[in-house]
């Protein structure tokens, strides 16, 4: 009689010095094909750049990732309407929001995120900037240098501003405990932490390194044509996979190639299906032939 093995498969990816040459070519490519504030727009990072103030961008930035889900356009629509109430300074609306300035908002709505859930986190946002100054200085209360990555800090960053329980705040205020993706908590602090032409580098003393790939429909896809992963559904664990592989890639910086990886879904259209674009496209062989990262010389048991 035999028995069946239950106990899980670790599988951990493993990229050889040809194939490392290979990605690092195609996307250090793409990095400086894509990522400069030219290509930002329709990206909601481009809200952050309305603003020169640092207390602004950073309230501007948080603000544009917690509602960056669903299709571009409807976010771009959203946010301008939410920040034409909020005026020139977002950071000195919130510090000064009052039971009056509800009603600016009472027609105000995205998605399945009603004028309550937008209420509910401005008013979340004026606790934490009374208190802590900026959102930075809360991140930092649970931020060390000695942390594998940077989700112990955004766990407890999250569960510091959630303390309500509203499920639309909630989703708003998506908590790694839960084990998901996280994707726009993760982006913002990309935005945050990370400085080039397209990132803002106001965070000075977050070590990039130990940022998570934002993971959502377009990194999800096209890291599994790079071999980064190879699962149906993405959640924590995946991220952290996905950041995995791309750490062998660039270890000083894991997370460089999120936002000129993303063009290529939300500039050229793709969807995993081909299309005009895939000809130019600088993935095309690696999407046909799929010959990168296979079981044979992709993956290994460990």
């Amino acid at each position: 009689m035999t028995t069946r093995n239950t106990k899980k498969i670790h599988i951990k990816m493993k990229i050889n010095g040809n194939k490392k040459k290979i990605l690092k070519n195609i996307l250090e490519g793409l990095y400086h094909k894509y990522n400069h504030k030219k290509y930002i727009p329709p990206d909601p990072l481009q809200f952050v750049y309305h603003y020169n103030n640092k207390a602004d961008m950073e309230i501007a930035g948080f603000l544009s990732a917690m509602f960056a889900y669903g299709a571009v356009e409807q976010i771009e629509k959203f946010l301008t309407a939410l920040f034409g109430v909020m005026g020139k300074s977002p950071a000195k609306f919130i510090k000064n929001f009052s039971a009056k300035d509800k009603k600016l908002f009472k027609s105000l709505k995205y998605r399945f995120n009603t004028s309550e859930d937008i209420i509910s986190l401005l008013e979340t946002l004026k606790k934490a900037l009374v208190r802590y100054g900026s959102l930075e200085n809360l991140f930092l209360q649970g931020y060390s240098d000695s942390d594998k990555n940077i989700i112990p800090a955004a766990t407890k960053f999250i569960q510091t501003l959630d303390g309500k329980t509203s499920a639309g705040l909630k989703f708003l205020l998506s908590d790694p405990a839960r084990g998901g993706t996280c994707k726009r908590l993760f982006l913002f602090l990309r935005w945050m932490v990370r400085k080039d032409q397209v990132d803002t580098g106001l965070w000075k003393k977050i070590d990039k390194t130990k940022l998570i790939v934002p993971v959502d429909v377009h990194i999800g896809r096209l890291s599994k044509i790079l071999g980064l992963h190879n699962k149906k559904t993405v959640n924590l664990k995946t991220a952290i996979e996905i950041t995995a592989g791309f750490a062998q890639i660039c270890p000083k910086d894991p997370v460089k190639y999120d936002f000129s990886l993303c063009r290529i879904g939300i500039l050229e259209n793709c969807t995993g299906k081909k299309n005009q674009y895939c000809q130019y496209c600088e993935l095309a062989d690696l999407c046909k032939k799929n010959f990168i990262f296979n079981r044979i010389s992709g993956r290994i048991i460990a």
